[in-house]
C-alpha cells in the first residue's frame, strides 16, 4: 500500500503537466496562445497588489518594532498557560494571521530550539496547517481585484483563525498529552 502511495505521489504532478496541454490540443485550443494571455494577466495582477504588500509588509514592521505584540503577548501568556496553552506559541496565534513566511520562520525557530518531536513543536505545526493568512489574503487579494468592505470577511477570517489555534492546542493534547 505504501508503494502504490508513493508510485502516485511520484508522478501525479509529471502526469498533470503532461495530460493538460495534450488534452487543451486534441480540443483545439490553442495552448501556447492561451498560456501567454495568462501569463499577462498573472503580471498585470503582481503589478496591481505591490502597493498593498509594501503597505501590509510596513504595518507588520511597525506592529512588531513599536513593541505591540510584545505586550499583547506578555498580558495574554499567564492566562493561557493556565489553560494548557505553551506560552511560546502565542506569538504565532498573532504572526499567522499576519504573515504565512513570518509565521513560518516563527514556527522554523520553535522546533530549532525545542526538537521537531516537541510538543511546542508539535503545536506549532499543527497552528500552521489549521489557520491562514487572513490579514494578508484581504489585503492583498480583496485589493486586487478591489474589493473595499471587507468586514465580514475579515471577522470570518479571525475568528476561523482563533477556532484553528485552539483546535490545534486541543488537538495536540488529545494525540500527544505532555511528550
Amino acid at each position: 500500500m505504501i508503494s502504490l502511495i508513493q508510485i502516485i505521489s511520484t508522478w501525479t504532478i509529471p502526469v498533470l503537466i503532461a495530460f493538460i496541454p495534450l488534452y487543451a490540443s486534441l480540443r483545439k485550443v490553442p495552448v501556447y496562445e492561451t498560456f501567454i494571455d495568462g501569463a499577462k494577466d498573472g503580471f498585470q495582477t503582481a503589478i496591481g497588489i505591490i502597493p498593498h504588500l509594501v503597505g501590509m509588509m510596513t504595518a507588520i514592521s511597525m506592529f512588531r518594532a513599536s513593541g505591540a505584540m510584545d505586550a499583547m503577548i506578555g498580558l495574554i501568556r499567564p492566562l493561557l498557560e493556565r489553560i494548557g496553552v505553551p506560552g511560546e506559541v502565542l506569538p504565532l496565534a498573532l504572526l499567522r494571521p499576519i504573515t504565512g513566511a513570518g509565521s513560518m520562520a516563527f514556527v522554523t525557530d520553535l522546533i530549532k530550539v525545542h526538537g521537531p518531536d516537541s510538543f511546542i513543536a508539535r503545536i506549532a505545526a499543527s497552528i500552521q496547517g489549521s489557520t491562514d493568512t487572513t490579514l494578508y489574503v484581504l489585503t492583498v487579494y480583496f485589493g486586487a481585484i478591489g474589493i473595499r468592505n471587507s468586514r465580514y470577511a475579515l471577522k470570518v477570517g479571525l475568528f476561523s483563525d482563533f477556532i484553528g489555534f485552539f483546535a490545534s492546542v486541543a488537538a495536540c493534547w488529545l494525540l500527544f498529552g505532555l511528550v
